[in-house]
């Protein structure tokens, strides 16, 4: 599982993702830069940036 928190890219937004493919999250992120922040271009750079602070999470087993 891969996680996404905005916070660490946003400081004070408590928003997270997680999904199975790296690609979700990145969609997942973007979008709520543009719906939540205002961004209105996701450049690369950005999407690099997001790629950077996603985290594989293990789920517990219950």
């Amino acid at each position: 599982m891969k996680t996404f928190e905005c916070g660490s890219l946003v400081p004070g937004c408590d928003w997270h993702t997680r999904a199975e493919e790296e690609a979700e999250v990145v969609r997942r992120a973007v979008d709520h830069l543009r719906v939540t922040h205002g961004e209105e271009v996701v450049r690369p750079a950005m999407v690099d940036q997001i790629k950077s602070r996603i985290r594989d999470k293990q789920m517990d087993a219950r």
